[in-house]
């Protein structure tokens, strides 16, 4: 063949005989190639690329479905399902873009609202004592209040609370004690006790016995903490929902189409069936399909969600384009390289995704200590209730028992059950209405462990909207030239013009009409005002159009060093002067900075913009470590490093090329201001945007963690003073053996002093 052929896989035109990649025959036909891999990719399945309709479905990723664990990730299974290990019920690996109804939150949600009607009148009943006339207690006689009760009591326990009893025995058939093993135990115990004492109360010795002879029941200590259990599980599975929300976001950006250009035309198809290779046509508004590079044609692309940049970058023919990003003004033709789950915007999701699996809910504390306390609770009750069938007095059968029932009901898990969700609770709504949003109960306890807080520039240092810094011109008046620049850029979408116009508005210019206007895709504009020829743009523009840049020069190097965005203008062929717009910084940046070095964090700034930019701000907030130009995957990286160092880190960003970042961080805080996928991926929001929040968000994590740690040591020091009470250590010396009923008291004072310590944090200052 001696005319020029197209290579069948990527459509570029060769020479044949001379092909770097050589010739595959094929039915009787010789096909060339441009390079090796495209002759390698044909010869693998020739009828994909000749006939497009023959070519096979995408093969799924292997990390693309099933359903997983969020505590242990390495549980994985088909469908969903409920955790062996912790007993939490599994989620998606991904999401679909489209929210479905979670089945676990629907039930839990459904058996809490019903459990809590029916806890409520039985708290009514059991605590009427305390109201005048004695309640509903004395006005219906204590035979019918016990019935009563129990008819009340029964369908909040074995209805509601059944998904307990039966991760709890999964838990111990597993030999995998977690809180679902406490929880199944003391609500089991409370309430079968309570069932005895009601239907055969004859069984129960004396000592069980009130001061009139009546049987206490602890109906509503086992309702009460089913009730607040099935709460937890709700606020988890809806937070846990939310986190999701990030990943249908960013699977949201990309286009469902592409336009694939072919010998025979330009059809639209799916965007699963595009192959690398393909040529494709990106026209006006239109978002790139995959990654890729640019054939023919120029245009701007806005790569905000890559960059984090407001201002959109000009691309050219061997320009690379990234999937997802949107296309300016301009129409060009690319070829595609990277498709499917090797797109960057796929290895975004991939990371979040990733980073999301890998934290650690804070109700793992609570798990942790229930795999020692469950087993040391048992023990205890064993050992009473061995110590007093052997040496006891008689009827020792009857001691041994109540001994041993007492152990278990004042060892309820209620206070060390409720000991970190109250705080967390009472945390989040002090934090509300100081302008931040905890969204994850783990970022909170964790960010008081930070010592490292990586920040984004854009929009989390600078306030992410360009202004206009300043106008030189070298001849006339800086209003003149500004003026003659916005009434080009007023028909403009390029952010830079929106600054402009702005800074004229601002000055209360007059801004007059412009004729002939033209857009210089990636390079700048053009047109006529007031009768004069004006050029707005690059300085490789100017050059091309003859203009003498010379003048320009010494002010261009002085904004470029500032870091500036800066605007060159001609008037008439002839240099006229420049506008710089840049990104102002955040008010309060400075000195939130400031009170965060002083508490012993270590500031680190990363973004994408250019260095001298990036150090700019770094100095203007007192930053000494920078990474500048990095993409969205590098982010992620440096976060994974200083981890790996020992670091606790923190990432404060508004982006979606922030994500990764943000959830690969210890703790992510986004700002109010940014992106919706940058407030899905984090932990925590800073409502307004305001670095201040960030200081404040600090201390209440601190303080909500000191919280924790007091209702836990509260938790376990009733406990710990309580099971010997309960077992009968006082009875050598004294003849005292605690009956149930004042050890349900101990259990509810403990409750009590958790609640009240945890209800403090409403009073946290936070400046």
């Amino acid at each position: 063949m001696s005319e020029p052929a197209k290579d069948p896989v990527c459509g570029m035109t060769v020479e044949p005989g001379r092909a770097k990649g050589g010739s595959f025959e094929h039915a009787g036909t010789t096909y060339w190639f441009c390079n090796p891999r495209c002759r390698e990719r044909f010869s693998a399945n020739p009828e994909a690329f000749l006939h497009p309709a023959a070519r096979p479905p995408p093969a799924p990723s292997p990390h693309a479905s099933g359903y997983t664990c969020p505590m242990d990730p390495e549980v994985h299974q088909a469908g969903p399902g409920i955790c062996p290990v912790c007993g939490m019920a599994l989620e998606p690996v991904m999401p679909t873009e489209v929210a479905a109804p979670d089945p676990e939150l629907v039930d839990m949600s459904r058996r809490f609202w019903i459990g809590a009607a029916l806890t409520a009148p039985l708290l009514l009943l059991s605590m009427g004592e305390m109201l005048p006339g004695g309640g509903p207690r004395a006005w219906l006689g204590p035979h019918v209040s016990s019935w009563l009760q129990a008819a009340l009591a029964t369908p909040v326990v074995l209805w509601a609370g059944w998904p307990f009893f039966q991760r709890g025995a999964v838990s111990f058939l597993r030999l995998r004690l977690n809180m679902f093993s406490l929880i199944a135990l003391g609500v089991g115990v409370s309430y079968g006790y309570s069932l005895v004492a009601l239907l055969a109360p004859n069984l129960l010795p004396a000592t069980a016995r009130g001061p009139h002879g009546e049987v206490a029941l602890y109906f509503e200590p086992a309702a009460v903490i089913t009730a607040l259990i099935l709460l937890g599980q709700v606020l988890e599975l809806r937070a846990r929902g939310k986190t999701q929300g990030a990943l249908r976001a960013l699977l949201g950006l990309s286009p469902k189409m592409a336009r694939r250009v072919t010998d025979a035309g330009e059809t639209d198809v799916p965007l699963g069936d595009v192959l690398p290779g393909d040529r494709l046509r990106v026209r006006p508004g239109e978002k790139v399909p995959v990654d890729g590079v640019v054939l023919e044609g120029q245009s701007a692309l806005d790569e905000s969600m890559i960059t984090g940049e407001p201002l959109p970058v000009a691309k050219g023919p061997g320009d690379p384009v990234t999937g997802a990003t949107l296309n300016g003004h301009g129409s060009f033709l690319m070829r595609a390289e990277r498709v499917g789950q090797q797109t960057l915007l796929a290895q975004i999701v991939r990371l979040v995704a990733e980073a999301q699996r890998s934290r650690a809910p804070i109700q793992r504390v609570a798990d942790r200590a229930a795999a020692w306390f469950v087993p040391t609770v048992i023990a205890c009750a064993a050992i009473a209730f061995g110590v007093w069938i052997s040496v006891g007095p008689e009827p020792r059968l009857a001691h041994a028992i109540v001994a041993s029932v007492s152990v278990l009901i004042i060892a309820c898990p209620c206070a060390l059950g409720i000991a970190t969700p109250m705080s967390i609770l009472v945390g989040t709504g002090r934090g509300a209405t100081a302008g931040v949003l905890v969204r994850s109960a783990e970022a909170l306890e964790r960010l008081a462990r930070v010592d490292t807080l990586i920040l984004d520039k854009t929009g989390t240092l600078t306030e992410g909207k360009p202004r206009l810094a300043s106008v030189a011109a070298l001849s006339g008046s800086d209003d003149e030239l500004l003026g003659l620049a916005a009434a080009l850029e007023r028909a403009s979408e390029h952010p830079a013009a929106d600054a402009i116009v702005r800074g004229a508005d601002t000055r209360k210019l007059p801004v007059p009409a412009a004729s002939s206007f033209q857009a210089l895709p990636g390079q700048g504009i053009e047109g006529v005002v007031l009768g004069r020829k004006v050029l707005l743009g690059s300085e490789a523009l100017l050059r091309e159009r003859t203009v003498d840049t010379a003048p320009l020069a010494p002010a261009l190097a002085a904004r470029r060093l500032a870091g500036d965005t800066v605007v060159l203008a001609a008037v008439d062929g002839r240099a006229a002067g420049l506008l710089a717009v840049s990104d102002p910084l955040r008010p309060a940046a400075a000195a939130a900075l400031a009170s965060l070095r002083a508490s012993g964090l270590r500031l680190v700034m990363v973004t994408g913009d250019s260095r001298a930019a990036a150090e700019r701000v770094a100095r203007q907030v007192g930053i000494d470590e920078v990474f500048a130009e990095v993409l969205p995957a590098r982010k992620a990286e440096i976060v994974t490093d200083l981890r790996r160092q020992g670091r606790a880190v923190a990432m404060a960003g508004d982006g979606i090329n922030d994500a990764p970042a943000l959830a690969a961080a210890e703790v992510g805080i986004a700002m109010g201001s940014g992106t919706d996928v940058a407030m899905q991926s984090a932990g925590i929001v800073l409502v307004k945007g305001d670095l201040g929040a960030l200081v404040r968000a600090r201390t209440l994590s601190r303080a909500t963690l000191r919280n924790i740690h007091q209702n836990l040591f509260f938790a376990f020091l009733y406990n710990a003073i309580g099971i010997p009470l309960a077992g009968g250590v006082l009875y050598p010396a004294f003849g005292l053996l605690l009956s149930p009923m004042i050890a349900s008291a101990a259990m509810s004072f403990s409750s009590l002093s958790v609640v009240s310590n945890a209800l403090r944090l409403r009073r946290a200052g936070l400046a």
